[in-house]
């Protein structure tokens, strides 16, 4: 094996020699929204990276292409169970290959350090040893199907208020036993091919210019992967200087001419810039996109069910608080009530994730005439319709939209206008909004299942 890495390494150093200055700077900056580069002249395709961790978004952001609703991880850290977790990742990389995806981003790892957290719904726990052998078992199950896991945030990053900005200030003893930890094992033995790097400063140095991206990541830990930026958290050339791979998205950003300049003026060795493609293409040959290099993966493992698999995960991360005698029903109950806000408006996952559409049986859905269904609306991401949709406030507020063409919803520009010509009905769940006389009804989808949109 150490002699077929280092036959690897020779022939990723060929190709890196033959690029140009621009050719490789250009590899380092995302091509647009999702993708990065491709060279022909090395036999390079682009790699096409997707939102996770909790289900597949895919490059384009259509609710007629939904995608496995799985539950949230941390559902999936109160089930304790490692099988499960790689289960989890298996799953996520089955709808990542079906949608195209080499590059899944996920999972997310930061720990719930506050109650005030706003993505902790996609994070394991508060505990970094329980969300470590988690992470690393989830990595474990995306990367057997031959797809990319880039575990999330690093470093630091427990907190949604202000986190383009704030500064993490933490002891090295904090940072390495809770922080640090929740890592490691995605590194050192589930062998992650990508990490995402955080938006926030850790002891008042922007986590892409920081040196915890060299250490302990690949000096202690091994990590040979790449470092991608979270959206638009590089923001320097500085970030060149540092183990900062990847920056996204692209074709804009602060490498680019910069980077090419800076090199060519001493201020970052093209030794470093070298370095960084070279895990580029490594990922590229990973995943099947680089031509002349066999993937790490060439025979996929048999996919189980990703429904009957989703029903077995939400019940093992079902935690029964107490039982006053109730449980288990007996078979005479006939009906049951349902109380609460979840019980009216279904919510599986939060903002960054898709969101579950509810079918046409739900009790959401009703009949107002033969030929004038009602659906029922919500979600979390208002201010994203109210430009177009200026009737539109948030889904707190419960606003009724009156008579709005439901095809203005199933528009993926989300500027307002159809998509399509033949309306088609709204697949988000909340208040409320009647759909035009003679408006056929959606399509139905189980529960499993949910619209890619996006995430602020």
């Amino acid at each position: 094996m150490p002699a077929e890495q280092d036959k690897t390494a020779e022939r990723l150093d060929e190709l890196v020699a033959q690029l140009t200055l621009e050719e490789k700077v250009k590899l380092l900056t995302g091509r647009d929204f999702w993708t990065t580069w491709p060279i022909e002249k090395i036999g390079l395709r682009r790699l096409l990276m997707s939102d996770g961790p909790s289900g597949v978004r895919g490059e384009a952001w259509d609710e007629r292409d939904p995608s496995l609703n799985l539950p949230s991880a941390t559902a999936l850290a109160a089930s304790w169970d490692q099988d499960i977790a790689r289960r989890y990742g298996a799953a996520a990389a089955v709808e990542a290959r079906a949608k195209g995806v080499d590059v899944v981003l996920g999972p997310t790892i930061n720990l719930h350090r506050s109650p005030l957290g706003g993505r902790h719904f996609e994070a394991f726990s508060e505990d970094p040893v329980l969300t470590s052998d988690l992470a690393a078992a989830y990595v474990k199950g995306v990367q057997e199907h031959g797809v990319a896991a880039t575990p999330k945030h690093y470093i630091a990053n427990d907190y949604e208020t202000d986190r383009f900005t704030a500064s993490t200030e933490v002891s090295d003893r904090a940072l390495r036993e809770l922080y640090l930890l929740a890592f490691e094992k995605s590194v050192t033995e589930a062998h992650a091919w990508a990490i995402m790097s955080s938006y926030n400063s850790i002891n008042g140095v922007t986590a892409s210019e920081n040196p915890l991206l060299e250490t302990p990541l690949n000096s202690e830990w091994g990590f040979d992967g790449i470092v991608v930026s979270d959206w638009t958290g590089v923001r320097s050339i500085e970030s060149a200087r540092a183990s900062q791979d990847v920056a996204m998205p692209g074709p804009d950003g602060p490498w680019g001419a910069a980077l090419v300049s800076a090199v060519r003026n001493g201020e970052v060795p093209e030794a470093a810039i070298d370095r960084k493609v070279r895990r580029v293409l490594l990922l590229a040959a990973r995943v099947g996109a680089l031509e002349g290099f066999e993937p790490a993966v060439t025979t996929q493992p048999l996919a189980e069910d990703g429904v009957a698999f989703v029903r077995e995960a939400e019940a093992e991360g079902t935690v029964l608080v107490q039982n006053n005698g109730i449980l288990p029903l007996v078979e005479t109950v006939s009906r049951i009530a349902v109380i609460g806000h979840n019980a009216d408006q279904a919510r599986s996952q939060g903002v960054g994730q898709p969101l579950c559409s509810l079918s046409t049986s739900s009790p959401r859905w009703r009949e107002s005439g033969p030929h004038s269904p009602t659906l029922a609306l919500s979600t979390p991401w208002g201010r994203w319709f109210r430009k177009a949709l200026p009737n539109y406030h948030s889904a707190a507020s419960q606003t009724l939209i009156p008579e709005t063409p439901a095809s203005v919803y199933a528009s993926s520009r989300m500027d307002g206008r159809s998509s399509a010509k033949t309306a088609a009905p709204p697949l988000l769940s909340g208040s409320a909004a009647t759909l035009p006389s003679g408006t056929p009804k959606p399509w139905k989808l189980s529960p499993a299942t949910c619209p890619r949109l996006p995430a602020p």
